[in-house]
């Protein structure tokens, strides 16, 4: 079982409740390599009454034509939603002219989303500066904080926030190959196999075995294979698109397993 909801993502998700009354636009990161897992109902939940603007981040590490298909199935449901390199400068443009309500002369846009899925580089994106700190590994942000995109405009960057409990087991592993859970939580070969053997099962080639992948670096004297530090190096180089562009979940593909 991966689960982690620290006390900290239970005071922010009270804080984000109470600072909504303040804000007029969410933006809420998701990772588009799991968008069904990596979306928190919660959080959708609490800012019910608010305008919605969902970013897609980490698009450059998605199948392309799943991740159209994610835009397509949230603008049929009234979602304006763009997919971005939320690691990169690119992208930020995309969201900016969606976020001022229509004859409003000023606004308070708020960021949220679990960990890891891109919040703070968003913020850095529209602000085009490192002002919101990111890192590649989950709760990095602890605090909110306001930042000033133009004098009518006010951002919000909040903690990462997961549900109190993780429902399935497809989910848990997903989320911890996106790097939305620490990798303290779960056990890397346990991870790295489910992974290996879910793009198995669909035939993606270009995502080696674990026993493979761990053959062709990891093995120590005496010829046994380190599988742990393997596991490990297999999950990062998924993370970083080595394996190339992977959507773990579509639109029309409701499997949990």
């Amino acid at each position: 079982m991966i689960q982690w909801y620290p006390g900290h993502m239970a005071r922010a998700m009270r804080r984000i409740g109470d600072a909504l009354r303040l804000v007029d636009v969410i933006i809420e990161a998701i990772d588009a390599r799991a968008v069904r897992s990596g979306a928190n109902p919660e959080l959708q939940k609490v800012a019910a009454r608010r305008r919605r603007v969902v970013a897609l981040t980490r698009s450059d590490l998605a199948d392309p034509a799943v991740t159209h298909r994610w835009i397509e199935t949230f603008t049929c449901r009234g979602i304006p939603a763009v997919a971005i390199d939320a690691r990169g400068p690119r992208g930020a443009s995309r969201i900016a002219h969606l976020l001022a309500p229509e004859g409003a002369s000023g606004h308070r846009v708020m960021v949220v989303g679990i960990p890891n899925a891109g919040k703070s580089s968003i913020i850095n994106g529209l602000l085009r500066r490192a002002a919101a700190k990111t890192e590649r590994r989950a709760g990095v942000t602890r605090n909110m904080q306001w930042f000033r995109l133009s004098p009518s405009v006010e951002l919000m960057d909040t903690p990462g926030v997961l549900v109190p409990k993780i429902a399935t087991k497809a989910a848990q592993w997903k989320l911890a190959a996106v790097g939305a859970v620490p990798s303290e939580r779960y056990d890397a070969e346990e991870v790295a196999r489910t992974l290996a053997q879910w793009a198995a099962k669909r035939g993606l080639r270009r995502v080696p075995a674990l026993e493979a992948f761990a053959a062709t670096r990891f093995i120590r004297r005496g010829g046994k294979v380190d599988m742990h530090n393997a596991a490990q190096s297999y999950l990062r180089a998924f993370d970083e698109g080595t394996f190339g562009r992977v959507s773990l979940e579509s639109p029309d593909d409701p499997e949990a397993a």
